[in-house]
């Protein structure tokens, strides 16, 4: 099994809808695909002079899935993430193999 994971870094002004969003938006219409399952969705307690870093985590089967996954729905998302929060919200995708 893999996990993908994507940390996000955001800004304090934009914390509350970007949660919303995220909860309400991402996370829903993710699920409704089906290829990413079991969301965790983590705030990362670490000590930053400006803003928040989350954690979202989904179990993927394949790296192949998730390649797929980009393409159709991915991108899609990502692109709107871009226009609703511009340069407040930075995300760093990571593919992780879990091993134990």
């Amino acid at each position: 099994m893999l996990l993908y994971n994507t940390t996000f870094h955001v800004e304090d002004e934009v914390e509350k809808n970007f949660l919303i969003w995220l909860n309400e938006v991402y996370i829903k219409e993710v699920e409704e695909n089906g290829t990413l399952h079991r969301p965790r969705l983590c705030k990362i307690l670490s000590h930053h002079e400006e803003g928040v870093c989350y954690s979202l985590q989904w179990e993927v089967e394949t790296s192949a899935a998730l390649h797929r996954w980009h393409l159709e729905q991915g991108a899609r998302l990502n692109q709107q993430l871009l226009l609703i929060f511009k340069d407040k919200v930075v995300g760093i995708p990571t593919l992780m193999e879990v091993v134990r």
